[in-house]
């Protein structure tokens, strides 16, 4: 019988998302009576004869790292510009079409994680990061692809030879949410009204049937709420706990839900209000793209703000009565987020389908089995031209192999 393990229920350490910390734990329960240990998402399907025929392809006393291989096209901010000169080279796995370590692997690194902890820095991209980790400067494995690991749909003609597919399907746990629960609250500041709030109102505001811009500057035109905080170079912890409070204080107590964008933020709201179906709002909940800090040493997870930050009322709430704020106005408003939520035991919930970044800063194939919520940033790009090729409602048809609007290989 081959033991399943979730690990949202290994609740002994804050970072068990990021895997790495539990590796000694793996090593000590499963490394005298395992071969492989082999990861996958929720929405991974798993033709199980077919895997264990595939992983008695490799030797499994050898050190082995097994996944459907992702590369850089240019080097990338997510991955801290890594291997500028040719990105390329450095292959990473595709979680969703699941990857795997051969227990030789995991008590080499269980022992390297015993006398090395790890640093306490951030957690990004955590499928580049287990990857660089194990390559270990080049002294450790490489992955190696293997062609039966995919991400095609279980019903695909390509699919034939498939240990693993993936369905690429926005979660949908009954009717969407209504246009009404959901209230948008875009922060910007007066130098950005001329070029950034166009962009808005020409993709995604028509989505939103409820939104407030938060400025620096009342500007009637468009129009804006100054909300009496000084706009900062840094981190805009300030503005966003003033838009926390606004939102429980003044919008109706019926809205369940509060979406914080940046006025860079691409998002489909469409999209949002179907995975929002799967949340009980009177719970608290958080949701967006998670990033980690210092979880090698008791750290904490936090909704990176970029890609969109979403809340329960009920979350908001908790929040609020629990006196948690920012250590100063300009703190990074996403980490303080995550340092109160993680200090009332409220965890956060991660959706890969929000991005901090734009779509070019991640593999093609990566963004094939997606149905975005969000992207970030403008920067040389066109974001009229990104939204209505990966988010406007109307995209949808594209999952059907149909090209709708603009070409996605030129962005």
């Amino acid at each position: 019988m081959t033991p399943i393990l979730l690990i949202h229920q290994i609740d002994r350490h804050e970072g068990a998302w990021t895997i790495l910390p539990l590796m000694r734990d793996f090593s000590v329960t499963h490394g005298s009576n395992s071969s492989w240990i082999f990861f996958c998402e929720e929405d991974t399907r798993i033709q199980v004869i077919k895997l264990l025929e595939t992983l008695r392809r490799f030797e499994k006393s050898k050190e082995w790292f097994l996944g459907k291989a992702l590369y850089d096209e240019e080097s990338t901010i997510i991955h801290h510009y890594a291997f500028a000169e040719n990105p390329t080279v450095f292959k990473f796995p595709d979680f969703a079409a699941g990857w795997a370590l051969s227990i030789p692997l995991v008590n080499k690194l269980a022992k390297k994680l015993k006398s090395e902890p790890l640093k306490s820095d951030f957690t990004i991209d955590l499928k580049h990061e287990i990857a660089l980790y194990i390559w270990q400067k080049g002294e450790g494995p490489h992955l190696t692809p293997v062609p039966e690991f995919c991400t095609d749909d279980v019903n695909s003609y390509k699919a034939d030879h498939c240990a693993t597919t993936f369905s690429n399907f926005l979660p949908l746990c009954g009717e969407p949410v209504n246009k009404e629960d959901v209230f948008v609250a875009v922060k910007t500041c007066r130098k950005f009204h001329g070029d950034r709030i166009p962009v808005v109102k020409q993709t995604w505001e028509r989505e939103a049937a409820l939104i407030e811009y938060y400025s620096d500057y009342a500007d009637i035109s468009i129009p804006t709420v100054n909300l009496g905080v000084p706009n900062t170079d840094r981190g805009h912890c300030g503005k966003t706990f003033a838009i926390l409070e606004r939102f429980l204080n003044h919008t109706s107590p019926r809205t369940p839900w509060l979406v914080v964008v940046d006025d860079d933020t691409l998002i489909s709201i469409f999209r949002l209000r179907k995975l929002l179906s799967c949340y009980d709002p009177n719970e608290p909940v958080f949701v967006g793209e998670r990033y980690g800090y210092g979880l090698g040493t008791g750290g904490y997870s936090y909704i990176t703000g970029g890609g969109g930050m979403v809340f329960s009322r009920a979350a908001v709430q908790k929040l609020l009565a629990s006196k948690c704020r920012c250590y100063s106005m300009d703190a990074p408003d996403d980490m303080v987020l995550g340092m109160c939520f993680s200090g009332l035991g409220i965890p956060i919930t991660h959706s890969p389908l929000f991005h901090q970044a734009r779509p070019m800063d991640y593999p093609k194939d990566y963004l094939s089995h997606q149905i975005p919520i969000s992207f970030h940033k403008h920067w040389n790009i066109d974001p009229v031209k990104v939204y209505f090729t990966w988010l406007a409602p109307n995209t949808e048809e594209s999952r059907n192999g149909k090209k709708v609007g603009y070409n996605r290989e030129d962005l």
